[in-house]
């Protein structure tokens, strides 16, 4: 129970149907441990008005509430993760990290050591067990499907796992909340990275690590020096703003060099690519792809699935090839695959 609206109505039809339950919130900071340096806002989950409002919504539900201090595990497999994929020059998503390494799994091992069966949480997307494989499916609501931050889900997780919210829309779950008297019905959605919730990365990772990363040349792809950038970090692929570059046309981040501490800038039109490659793979409709498979691909969250064909080129690699040239593609970013309505897996774009 993250204290928003979600997991709230979620803990309520499972309570409604007959389950027995309890509430367990995911503390993720510890501020003895550096983390005073993260400043949180309304926008961003995970701070100490969520755990009130779980812990009310609990109260109401007249249900057990347990608050589960995972700031190590939380440090080690998300922070210490995002700090090294800026560093290595990518792009990092630390959503889906959370997900794969704490909620469906630290939470559902503290599940099992209660001898509860099942990890509710109010994510919107559905599962489905078919012929005992167990599938990940998008949501009714295509505005607030989550299937994208889920695709690393096992099947052991996707089978002790249950999505109450796959079949709703948002308007439904806000209208339930009011109708029980929920404190958080019309509370906001949570926008932002939770230990970064002012979206300054590079401040963040210079507070948090007491690094100071080096400023170095902008150039463009004939090596010509265009001006200066404040450290490599603070830089993303397809980025236009903040460049601190003047041109008689838009600019866009199109490449960073770790070896040169160089970041590169091109027209819009050479941010395009048709390929890409995909490691640290999870599979999920199919054990293994066996041959070259039509699918469409995300790869990035609101993007919108493009077609392509993927093969699986090494037990944990995937090569991506799109019917059109996409723009952006992004190291760090996830690659997601779906046939349909189901998601077929993904990997890390390298």
């Amino acid at each position: 129970m993250s204290g928003g609206v979600d997991s709230t109505v979620a803990a309520y039809l499972m309570i409604a149907g007959g389950f027995d339950c309890i509430g367990a919130t995911m503390k993720l900071f510890d501020a003895g441990n550096g983390d005073h340096l993260v400043q949180h806002k309304e926008k961003s989950c995970c701070a100490l008005n969520d755990v009130n409002d779980a812990r009310d919504a609990a109260y109401r539900l007249k249900i057990p509430h347990y608050v589960l201090n995972l700031s190590e595990q939380f440090k080690e497999k998300v922070i210490n993760k995002f700090i090294q994929v800026y560093e290595n020059g990518g792009t990092p998503n630390p959503c889906i990290d959370c997900n794969r390494y704490l909620k469906f799994n630290r939470l559902l091992i503290y599940s099992h050591q209660l001898e509860y069966d099942y990890l509710v949480t109010g994510h919107y997307a559905n599962i489905e067990n078919t012929n005992g494989r167990f599938l990940l499916k998008k949501s009714v609501d295509e505005k607030k499907d989550q299937s994208y931050v889920l695709y690393a889900m096992t099947q052991e997780q996707l089978a002790h796992t249950i999505f109450p919210l796959g079949n709703m829309t948002k308007e439904n779950v806000r209208k339930i909340a009011k109708e029980q008297g929920f404190i958080n019905a019309a509370k906001q959605d949570s926008q932002d990275i939770c230990f970064v919730p002012d979206g300054d990365y590079g401040a963040f990772l210079e507070r948090y690590t007491k690094k100071h990363y080096p400023p170095g040349n902008i150039i463009d792809p004939c090596g010509n020096v265009l001006g200066r950038h404040k450290g490599l970090v603070r830089y993303t692929i397809g980025q236009r703003r903040g460049l601190g570059v003047s041109s008689a046309q838009p600019l866009y981040v199109s490449g960073k060099s770790v070896v040169d501490n160089t970041v590169t800038l091109a027209s819009g039109d050479l941010l395009f690519s048709k390929s890409l490659t995909a490691d640290d793979i999870n599979l999920i409709s199919v054990p293994k792809i066996e041959r070259p498979m039509r699918v469409k691909v995300k790869t990035r969250y609101l993007q919108k699935e493009q077609p392509a064909v993927v093969e699986q080129i090494a037990p944990c690699k995937l090569r991506i090839d799109f019917d059109g040239p996409q723009r952006a593609i992004t190291p760090g970013q996830a690659a997601v695959l779906y046939d349909g309505e189901y998601v077929v897996g993904g990997g890390t774009i390298t």
